[in-house]
């Protein structure tokens, strides 16, 4: 697969940009089909950084119910990638 169809956007949350400024780490939503080295592939092509490691996992969608019909969001897969001392992925540069 290619890079961008591997990395779908990054999770701009709290825990997110916590993580970010303490350890270097930053939280993607990836291809289900995808497996950490292709993550790490994709990230370190796209990013232009040195990538010591990946943890995945999945994530169920929520069960959803509008009037008398039930639903379910789309299960998604969530990447922690760990990057180099020194690389940095600023999502929002001047903020």
């Amino acid at each position: 697969m290619e890079p961008y169809q591997i990395i779908k956007q990054p999770l701009i949350t709290e825990k997110g940009m916590r993580l970010n400024e303490e350890g270097s780490t930053v939280v993607f939503r990836v291809d289900a089909r995808a497996n950490k080295l292709q993550i790490k592939h994709a990230v370190e092509v796209l990013f232009h950084v040195k990538v010591l490691k990946v943890n995945t996992l999945n994530v169920e969608g929520k069960k959803r119910r509008i009037r008398y019909r039930e639903g379910k969001r789309p299960d998604w897969k969530k990447a922690y990638v760990t990057l180099r001392d020194g690389d940095s992925i600023t999502f929002f540069e001047g903020v």
